[in-house]
């Protein structure tokens, strides 16, 4: 059957479309799927990426837009191929002439059998993700980089400027990317007040106050952690979360 993935990435998304075949008792890689030859990554069309801003993949600056995405298999690693050519069928040549980017990925075994192919996109941060493909017993993984800094402040600034300001995702951003920890606080302490029951928000302001060295405004915000979280019903891990930057201020 025909799939998609779509996620959410950096300032804008990527999204995978591909045929997703089973095994149906059959032998894949080195049999069905031979080893050394060019694979459409799927079945029927070529498998599409589209990435909705410039992205590096393997060395390679990759500009916005869709790609075909190939692979050659092998038993120790693959070969993955970016290429402008996109929609080519089986029995279709691509021309080499429109590769983006060939390099080689490590293959190693899945931790069960993968029935149905499968392309995921995961291990996403603000910057990175990889675009994971499984099949039998075989996995490889394609890391995705986005030179994205200038990009998400600039989003974070429009934003800001917007009745609905994302004070969580831009505290979350400037703090995990050790940027104007001050700001991040600010915007810490606002998202908290928009929702004051959220106690990951207030677990965050005191993480950021704790590492702004600002130990009396760490220190509440962390007990307010703990105290809105068991009111919640409890959260073992943010309250003990809590609680390790409370006895770190020590």
């Amino acid at each position: 059957p025909l799939s998609t993935v779509a996620q959410d990435f950096s300032t804008t998304k990527i999204e995978i479309t591909y045929s997703r075949p089973s095994m149906r008792g059959r032998k894949i890689f080195g049999d069905l799927v031979p080893y050394g030859q060019v694979w459409r990554t799927g079945a029927n069309a070529a498998t599409k990426v589209t990435f909705g801003e410039e992205v590096r993949i393997g060395g390679a600056t990759v500009k916005p837009g869709s790609y075909s995405l190939y692979t050659i298999p092998g038993e120790k690693e693959f070969v993955v191929v970016i290429n402008k050519n996109t929609g080519s069928w089986p029995g279709e040549e691509f021309p080499k002439a429109d590769d983006i980017v060939r390099f080689s990925v490590p293959a190693s075994k899945t931790s069960g059998t993968v029935e149905t192919f499968s392309i995921d996109i995961g291990n996403i941060t603000f910057s990175t993700c990889s675009i994971d493909i499984m099949w039998e017993n075989t996995q490889i993984s394609i890391p995705v980089k986005a030179d994205n800094q200038a990009r998400l402040l600039t989003s974070i600034e429009k934003a800001i400027n917007n009745p609905s300001i994302p004070y969580q995702q831009a505290a979350t951003y400037l703090f995990e990317t050790g940027q104007n920890l001050d700001k991040a606080l600010e915007y810490a302490g606002k998202a908290l007040e928009r929702n004051p029951s959220a106690y990951w928000t207030a677990l965050m302001k005191a993480r950021i106050a704790a590492k702004l060295g600002r130990k009396d405004v760490a220190r509440e915000a962390a007990n307010k952690t703990i105290e809105i979280a068991k009111a919640a019903g409890g959260d073992a891990d943010y309250e003990k979360a809590a609680q390790d930057v409370i006895n770190s201020l020590k």
